[in-house]
């Protein structure tokens, strides 16, 4: 008997590793978007067809735009980088440019765990956790399939939390389907 509550209390606090994920965890679902590494934009500038192109974040969260050199994207919503862009661009390029862009590839999501196949996977707005498990083959029969741990970057912090399945998934997130005990 005692070694069976000792070892129930080996395990317990295991479980509690993770708490309800913080305010500023679900909020992030309902902010603007925010640019990080691996995002492609694509990048108008109106009438002028030789900067008009396709610019992948690099990993240190800047894009290489031509006559203005590293423009940094790392946590900036599509608006502000539009004005970033053009700012740069007047000063000694372009009297009144107007630019654009758009998000031509968002960053993947990464789904591990007890899933049919674990993996990198294309982020598609509106994704569901439950979207983002089906495509990832479904629970392999291990799983547990009421709730999941999403990792997520937020304002430079990585947290973790643990969501039911119906939560929205963002850009980058990391989900992990745990196993369940019985």
């Amino acid at each position: 008997m005692a070694l069976a509550l000792m070892a129930a209390a080996a395990i317990l606090p295991g479980c509690t590793t993770y708490s309800p994920p913080s305010r500023a965890f679900n909020e992030a679902s309902i902010q603007p978007y925010t640019l990080d590494s691996g995002d492609r934009l694509r990048i108008t500038v109106f009438e002028q067809p030789g900067l008009s192109n396709t610019y992948t974040v690099d990993q240190a969260g800047y894009i290489a735009f031509p006559l203005i050199g590293q423009v940094p994207a790392r946590g900036q919503t599509l608006p502000k980088l539009e004005k970033a862009i053009a700012q740069k661009l007047q000063q000694g390029y372009l009297r009144d440019p107007d630019v654009s862009i758009e998000v031509d590839r968002y960053r993947s999501i990464f789904v591990m765990g007890e899933v049919g196949q674990a993996g990198q996977y294309s982020y598609v707005p509106g994704m569901t956790i439950q979207n983002a498990i089906a495509v990832a083959g479904g629970y392999s029969p291990r799983a547990a399939m009421r709730d999941v741990d999403v990792t997520r970057k937020i304002n430079g912090q990585i947290l973790t939390g643990r969501v039911p399945i119906t939560d929205p998934v963002l850009a980058g997130d990391t989900i992990y389907v745990r196993e369940r005990l019985f």
